[in-house]
């Protein structure tokens, strides 16, 4: 789902006002706050916001390293912040290797359940398991009421095995572009040319990071993540060398 720049910045006020009550709740009370789970640019919108800030004592968390939905952790100065002190928790979900099931579906069947978005984290599906990241309190209504997920019937049970189940798969790009511009890049990840990338960017198509960016001449760096409107999510892997002719060489990956 897209917004506008007018409905991200009224999101993002709402968001940076839960923050800054976390972090006073924090300091006035002796005990750490949580908002969340946050999504992909909330979490940057929260985290941008608090390297502006004297305050440094949080953390963002989802349950493991990778996590792209996170909670934000405000803690009091006195207490290191951890992952323990969060209150996620991992369920798994068994189902029969023959059924297929997507993040979707589970997606699906949890808010169809009455289950607010923001009470759930990551989910990771691999063939016949699923690992579900929750608020903590949820976690019992999650045991003891989803037996289906559509019509496939699925077992829950405490915790996560490791190793986890990949949360995506890629397709691999490579090519060679006259710099490492946005609109450079942005033509040559999606197949258009580059005056129509420059339009798209213009009109506020493209997130760098998960912020808009309507630079065309904006460089990028090796990790930058893309989101290009209609065409889906990619990220920069590699930039360089350059080629004999003096063009540069760039491999990504395509979120599918």
């Amino acid at each position: 789902m897209s917004f506008s720049p007018k409905q991200q910045m009224s999101g993002d006020a709402v968001l940076l006002a839960k923050i800054k009550d976390a972090v006073a709740l924090s300091q006035q009370r002796g005990y750490a706050h949580f908002v969340g789970f946050l999504d992909e640019r909330a979490a940057a919108v929260s985290r941008q916001y608090m390297e502006s800030t004297y305050f440094k004592n949080y953390m963002l968390w989802g349950g493991f390293a990778e996590a792209e939905r996170v909670v934000f952790g405000a803690f009091p100065d006195f207490l290191e912040p951890s992952p323990e002190a969060f209150p996620i928790s991992a369920v798994t979900a068994s189902f029969r290797q023959c059924d297929s099931l997507s993040h979707r579906d589970f997606l699906g069947a949890f808010l169809g359940a009455g289950l607010k978005r923001k009470s759930i984290g990551d989910i990771l599906v691999e063939q016949g398991r699923a690992i579900v990241f929750c608020r903590e309190e949820l976690k019992p209504f999650l045991l003891s009421q989803i037996v289906k997920v559509g019509r496939v019937g699925v077992k829950l049970s405490e915790g996560a095995k490791k190793p986890l189940p990949h949360a995506h798969t890629y397709q691999e790009l490579n090519g060679v572009v006259a710099s490492a511009r946005l609109d450079c890049l942005t033509a040559a990840m999606v197949g258009m040319s580059r005056e129509k990338a420059a339009t798209m960017i213009a009109e506020g198509g493209v997130e760098v990071n998960h912020f808009v960016q309507i630079s065309s001449s904006k460089e990028l760096q090796e990790g930058d993540l893309l989101s290009i409107h209609g065409k889906g999510r990619y990220q920069i892997t590699r930039l360089g060398p350059v080629t004999k002719k003096g063009r540069l060489s760039f491999a990504g990956k395509k979120y599918v």
